[in-house]
Formats: structure tokens, C-alpha cells, sequence
């Protein structure tokens, strides 16, 4: 598979330059204070590249991304291009030197990140800089390109968002640096959500829609519920859909609002968010009234699904309101 979207242009974002650079200041200023102290506090270089899964996630790369940033590399161990992708971004992670953190995930193990990324290939690589996701390449792709597309992520990092990377120590022992899995304390709803959970995962998208409207009933600001019910709503809809014909249905009525929401169902459920958004998008340029209402609602439903923090759903957001207004 040929490597795509390795370019970073257009991320950065100049009106934020100006008030990175004292964040970038006060970065370098703790690096230089660091070296002047032997490298106290630094992380080892075994510390640079790092295995992530599920319950590490937040603590590892999210946290994390807001000093350095971190790249993903979505990867299994069947997978024949990761094994050659692998150790060279790998041995580029000792080489820049704390200028970015690698971390590996698992796809076996880790279905639910590799599903929140829309990863529908491996190997695939993303960078997440201060929370924000942004996708890399997928593929395995030649030492100059990969080489490019970092060169360029550290450039975003330090101009967007002052982040000058680690410290690295050779002296200091690996681990010691590694933030510890926070300890969640047990809330009154875990017992409904992990209901929910279970019941998606034995195929009873009823049962799941229930557990969450009834978590929802009593908390209606909970996240999860409010994640997982958008979720579960979804996979009902489309659970008896015959694509072929809702696919047919939406090209020959390009203005018609439900066969593009059913559509766009689909084309979310398959991995392919940016057609879903678009689709609809599309859609409310073409419709009025009850309508667009129906197919604005519906995309707003969707952005639940994929998660507010995710670009993609931030550029949609942006497409919408110039739509609508």
C-alpha cells in the first residue's frame, strides 16, 4: 500500500504563533536548566518509544502530548509492511533525541483506539500534539519521507504549540519518567455502563440503548453514556440496512435527506468519517426546512459518535456553519 497523507501543510495555524512563543521560551528555558544540571530529570532513551494500550492511552499519549508531541504507530504483530515500518521509526525516535515520542499500539489488543483513530489499515501512523489528533501516513513508507513528515511535525509543535520536546539522560533509569495509570475512583453509574458495554458486545443493541437512556435518565451529562449511546443508536440503524440499496437510494436522490442520512450511516460505521460528514454537509446546502433540520441533527449526532476533540469533526463543524449560515 503507498503511503498517504504525508504532507503537514496547512496545520499550522500562524494566529497561534504569536502566543506559542512564550510557551516555546519557557520549554527551552527548562531544557537548558535541565542541561546545565547533568540532565536531571530527563528521561532515558529506552523511554522514547513506549507500548500503549487502552488504559494507558490517556496518561501515556494524552498527557504526554502536551509537552512532546507523540507519534502512534498503529501495528500488529501479522503484519508484515509494520515489521519493516517498525524499527525505523523506532531507531528515528532515539535518533531525534526527545524531539518526539513513539508510542506502539497493538491493533489486536486495542480495538477500541484503533476504531476512535478510524485506522482502516496497518500500518498506520498518527500524531497527537496537545490533545489534537492529526494523521500521518499509512503504509510503509521510505526513510526520506518518514524523515520529512517528522521534520514537520516538530516544526508544528514548536510553532503552534511552544512544545520543544524531552529531555534525554542517558543516565537516568528507564521508567522512571513514565506517568502512573491513574486510579479512577468507582462512580454510581459503572455498574449500568458496564452493563451497556456488555450488552454491545454480545450483539443486543436494544439492550445497550436502554442501559444508557437509563444512565442518561439520572446523570444526563455523563460522557460515556452519552458516547455509547450515539454508538448504539447508530448500529441499530444500520444493523438491518441492505447497503447496496441504501448506497443506490442516495445517488439517484442526491436531494433527498433520508436516503443521504442512511447513507452517511453507513459510510460512518464503515471507517470513512470525512464522507459521512461531507455527505451531509452536501446535503444541507441542497435541503431547507424540516429537512436540513433533519439532516443537520443527524450530522450532530455523528460528531457524538467520533468524539468533539477529533479534527475532523472541528473542520466539519466549521463546514456546517458556513453551510448554514
Amino acid at each position: 500500500m503507498q503511503p498517504r497523507n504525508m504532507s503537514m501543510s496547512g496545520v499550522v495555524d500562524l494566529a497561534a504563533v504569536k502566543a506559542a512563543q512564550e510557551a516555546k521560551a519557557k520549554a527551552e528555558q527548562a531544557r537548558a536548566e535541565a542541561a546545565r544540571h547533568g540532565g536531571a530529570g530527563g528521561v532515558s532513551p529506552a523511554d522514547l518509544v513506549i507500548d500503549v494500550d487502552e488504559a494507558r492511552f490517556e496518561s501515556d499519549v494524552l498527557q504526554r502530548s502536551t509537552e512532546v508531541p507523540v507519534v502512534i504507530d498503529f501495528w500488529a504483530e501479522w503484519c508484515e509492511p509494520c515489521k519493516q515500518l517498525s524499527p525505523v521509526l523506532e531507531r528515528l525516535a532515539v535518533e531525534y533525541n526527545g524531539r518526539f515520542l513513539l508510542a506502539k499500539i497493538d491493533v489486536d489488543a486495542n480495538q477500541m483506539l484503533m476504531q476512535q483513530f478510524g485506522v482502516q489499515g496497518i500500518p498506520a501512523v498518527f500524531a497527537v500534539v496537545a490533545g489534537q489528533a492529526l494523521p500521518l501516513f499509512q503504509g510503509a513508507a521510505g526513510e526520506a519521507q518518514i524523515r520529512q513528515t517528522l521534520d514537520q511535525l516538530v516544526q508544528v509543535a514548536e510553532e503552534r504549540f511552544g512544545l520543544t520536546g524531552l529531555v534525554v539522560d542517558p543516565e537516568a533509569e528507564p521508567g522512571a519518567d513514565r506517568p502512573a495509570t491513574p486510579e479512577r475512583p468507582a462512580g454510581p453509574h459503572d455498574a449500568a455502563l458496564e452493563a451497556a458495554v456488555q450488552a454491545l458486545d454480545a450483539g443486543d443493541l436494544a439492550g445497550a440503548v436502554r442501559a444508557y437512556q437509563n444512565v442518561l435518565s439520572d446523570d444526563p451529562g455523563n460522557t460515556e453514556a452519552k458516547l455509547g449511546l450515539a454508538q448504539a443508536e447508530l448500529l441499530q440503524r444500520v444493523q438491518d440496512a441492505d447497503p447496496q440499496r441504501v448506497r443506490q437510494d442516495a445517488a439517484d436522490k442526491p436531494d433527498d435527506a433520508q436516503a443521504q442520512i442512511a447513507a452517511a450511516d453507513l459510510d460512518l460505521v464503515g471507517g470513512h468519517v470525512d464522507d459521512a460528514f461531507g455527505r451531509l454537509i452536501d446535503t444541507v446546502r441542497r435541503t431547507f426546512g424540516d429537512d436540513r433540520d433533519a439532516v443537520r441533527l443527524r450530522l450532530l449526532e455523528l460528531f457524538e459518535v467520533v468524539g468533539a476533540d477529533d479534527p475532523r469533526v472541528t473542520a466539519a463543524r466549521r463546514a456546517l456553519a458556513r453551510a448554514l449560515f
